[in-house]
């Protein structure tokens, strides 16, 4: 029998030394056809289609549920779907951001070339600007069937969250418990000031949606018990136990039993740990499928995930993750950007976020533009990546990685912005010519 204490010991197993600490990428786009519709899973130019494309001459080795291929798995990397036919690359963990921008630059370069091929665009945008929520395939992954009954009953926008969202999100290690808490308290904190930083989509089925960010307004409507910011987070000394003890009252989605998916919602882990299920007993793979079912803005596993960037033009990319790594993996930058965002109430934190869904960097936290916390967390977290040392062939620190993000934030401008003025201004509101800005290849 399992019991509590073995479900927190897998996140102290996670632990690093510093010298180990590596940088994961994982990046979703929206898949569309040459009118800017979302491609079915079937087809010549479906999804299916794409994946076998990609796997073409390659190492991706394709991964099947039944008989359909609902992934590619490579050395240490992966490509999935996600439930309206994003394509998600999750990427090798690196000790740069260099290495992690050229994973992203081959995996979009293969994209671009099997968009060519096939008539199929991938766009650089945290949703699916022009397809209704109706006309979206599901993908065919019973994952993705249970979890679309459950968020029909669990918030008002999880539907739109699963079909039409898209993100960047990055992984990172920690030393110890002590460690892991620094770490997780401030990138709950730093939410507002990625979504900020990223807001990168203002338009939904053709249309402005009054949000820079829809993708995180979407997020504030799918499902309370497993999503948003964790008030424990900080105000609390032990971090995985207090995880742990969210975690156990999260309602499951489902088991995995002989290759097969079944439902227990909304059974909570805590109720299956202590009673089971239909003659069915709590294992550790169980606890770690049900973690991968947590949506909150960070996430814990056996490392911290960030989740709360918006998907980006190839050029900005990996400049959240940068922006993290700066701020995370050295000591006084981490201190330093705690003490610029430590202070605020919950209450502030709420409002701060959903003043950047809204205003992206126009945004406010309490007196201050949300572009100044930007600014002078850049700041701190480049004097972190050129400690860290990380030089490319050009002899560039990875900082070289937020000049991009630097120059939008000067001007207090994310990619949102830009969007909305080629929106009003030269593209007349045609959805046409946004799919066209937003196409990867170019």
């Amino acid at each position: 029998m399992l019991t509590i204490d073995d479900l927190e010991a897998g996140f102290h197993d996670g632990a690093k030394p510093p010298e180990r600490w590596r940088l994961g990428v994982e990046h979703e786009c929206p898949a569309v056809d040459l009118k800017g519709h979302t491609i079915p899973y079937h087809g010549p130019s479906g999804v299916g289609a794409v994946l076998g494309a990609l796997a073409e001459g390659s190492d991706w080795k394709p991964v099947l549920e039944g008989d359909n291929t609902i992934a590619l798995a490579g050395d240490g990397a992966s490509i999935t779907l996600e439930p309206g036919g994003q394509i998600e690359m999750s990427g090798r963990l690196w000790s740069s951001v260099h290495q992690a921008r050229a994973e992203i630059d081959r995996h979009i370069d293969s994209l671009v070339t099997v968009g060519r091929k096939l008539g199929v665009r991938f766009l650089a945008s945290g949703t699916v600007p022009k397809s209704t929520l109706e006309t979206i395939d599901w993908m065919p992954k019973r994952r993705y069937e249970i979890m679309r009954t459950i968020m029909e009953r669990a918030g008002s926008l999880g539907h739109r969250m699963m079909k039409q969202t898209a993100t960047v999100q990055s992984n990172f290690d920690y030393a110890d418990e002590a460690d892991a808490r620094l770490k997780f308290r401030l990138c709950m904190a730093l939410s507002p000031i990625l979504v900020a930083m990223s807001a990168n989509s203002p338009v939904i089925e053709g249309r402005l949606s009054g949000y820079k960010s829809y993708r995180a307004k979407v997020w504030t409507g799918t499902d309370p018990d497993r999503c948003g910011l964790l008030d424990f987070a900080f105000d609390t000394e032990g971090l995985f136990r207090a995880y742990t003890e969210y975690a156990l009252d999260v309602p499951m989605y489902f088991l995995a039993r002989n290759q097969a998916l079944i439902p227990v919602w909304p059974v909570s882990f805590r109720q299956f740990l202590a009673k089971g299920h239909d003659g069915h007993q709590a294992t550790l793979d169980d606890w770690h499928l049900h973690l991968s079912t947590i949506f909150t803005e960070v996430r814990l596993k056996t490392y911290i995930e960030v989740r709360s960037a918006d998907s980006q033009a190839i050029g900005l990319v990996v400049a959240t993750p940068a922006f993290v790594k700066g701020l995370l993996y050295e000591r006084d930058c981490l201190e330093a950007a705690w003490d610029l965002v430590g202070r605020w109430s919950m209450s502030e934190r709420l409002e701060a976020g959903a003043e950047a869904a809204r205003h992206g960097l126009a945004g406010r936290a309490g007196r201050h533009r949300l572009s100044d916390f930007a600014a002078d967390l850049l700041g701190i977290a480049r004097e972190g990546l050129n400690r860290q040392g990380q030089i490319d062939a050009e002899g560039r620190s990875e900082a070289v990685h937020l000049d991009a993000l630097a120059a939008d934030v000067a001007d207090g401008r994310c990619p949102a912005d830009r969007i909305i003025e080629g929106w009003e201004g030269p593209w007349g509101g045609q959805t046409d010519r946004l799919i066209e800005a937003l196409d990867y290849a170019g």
